[in-house]
């Protein structure tokens, strides 16, 4: 009897001790988590959370940085950097944001898109001439430091080690323009980083289909039989007056519209003279919203200078949405181009509605409707009269 149960209780035993080699060998564990699966992708646990996993990055000026990847808490400082994050999907990271992003309420989307981000604590100043605030940055105990503008190469490395937490430096290009190449590739950079790779995919195919159904639409119009066009008012620093444009202005170059300011031969902002404005006599005057009060009362005090513009005689004045407001917004720059595209070239967007058109752009991109509130600011996509009764 006794060799029975003795037998019996080995047989039981041995397979206990097979069933457990068994899942070794399937990889199973038990009430673990497992940080990588077979094809190196961070894997997910048996609770169904994301194991995150340190991985080698490369920024913007080229840094090699290791960052815990997907990162769950993140902050976003300088011009424009929390604009790519909402871009990606990320805004649920954000554990602070600058104080400039809480008090300045008009002309960035991305903040009228997720108010809430109001509510998170303040991790420094903001602003272009700004440095980052390291005890603030390190109070809120954040996976990864995303910045632009604020930072060189060697900023940058000085800041991931005072605070010991990895810097990623992103970039849209030069100021007051915008690079797409670097856009994509912050972007690009921004998804690998927070897990949202497959949604900033998407954003960046839409913002180069966009730009492609763009140009296609005035594709094969030769110079000579595109209307002269010139922006003013442009914000630089600060609200300007008519003389403030822009050579190579987004927004036309994505229709290839003749601005005048081209025939400088220079890119970006420009302060022009009044003389140059009337020797060049544009066709189609565009007014950028952010300095439409400016450029009202100086009709006001000096009303031959416009009368004797060929396009506030004609009634071509027309009012664009500021684009540029802590570096660009992307979303409103393609409305922009769209609306310039009607009033310049109305055969060509006979199917566009501008106003249903900006809605699309900053759902897509942001996934609530803005246009309204952007009028409600600045005006909106209309007509504009210079020269009061």
């Amino acid at each position: 009897m006794n060799k029975k149960i003795m037998k019996g209780s080995a047989w039981f035993l041995s397979l206990m001790l097979l069933g457990i080699v068994l899942m070794g060998c399937s990889g199973v564990q038990t009430g673990k988590e497992v940080n990588k699966s077979e094809s190196g992708q961070v894997a997910v646990s048996a609770q169904g959370t994301v194991n995150p996993e340190m991985q080698l990055v490369t920024d913007l000026v080229g840094r090699e940085v290791k960052v815990k990847v997907p990162a769950q808490r993140i902050v976003a400082l300088g011009p424009g950097s929390l604009r790519l994050v909402a871009y990606a999907n990320g805004t649920d990271r954000v554990v602070g944001i600058e104080d400039m992003e809480k008090k300045v309420s008009t002309g960035r989307p991305y903040m009228f898109a997720y108010p809430e981000l109001k509510t998170l604590p303040t991790i420094g100043q903001g602003g272009i001439d700004t440095v980052p605030d390291e005890e603030a940055l390190l109070s809120v105990k954040p996976d990864v430091i995303f910045i632009a503008y604020l930072v060189d190469k060697a900023k940058a490395d000085n800041l991931q080690k005072k605070t010991g937490i990895p810097v990623v430096v992103l970039s849209y290009g030069p100021l007051a323009t915008f690079n797409e190449e670097e856009i994509y590739r912050s972007l690009d950079l921004v998804g690998k980083v927070i897990g949202t790779q497959q949604r900033t995919d998407e954003v960046i195919n839409y913002i180069k289909k966009s730009q492609a159904d763009l140009a296609e639409r005035t594709k094969g119009i030769a110079d000579s039989d595109k209307p002269k066009v010139y922006v003013g008012a442009l914000g630089v620093k600060g609200t300007q007056g008519i003389e403030s444009t822009q050579a190579k202005y987004p927004p036309f170059v994505n229709i290839g519209a003749r601005n005048v300011a081209d025939e400088t031969g220079k890119s970006g902002s420009l302060m022009i003279e009044r003389e140059k404005l009337i020797s060049w006599d544009p066709d189609i005057l565009f007014i950028d919203e952010g300095g439409y009060s400016k450029v009202l009362a100086d009709a006001q005090k000096n009303p031959s200078f416009y009368q004797s513009l060929r396009a506030v005689k004609n009634g071509q004045v027309y009012g664009q949405i500021p684009y540029n407001f802590y570096t660009t917004n992307i979303d409103t720059a393609l409305a922009d181009a769209y609306y310039a595209g009607k009033v310049i070239f109305p055969e060509k967007f006979q199917d566009i509605d501008p106003i249903k058109k900006s809605e699309d752009i900053y759902t897509f991109l942001l996934g609530k409707p803005i246009y309204e509130q952007m009028a409600k600011d600045y005006g909106g996509f209309q007509k504009l009269n210079l020269i009061q009764p």
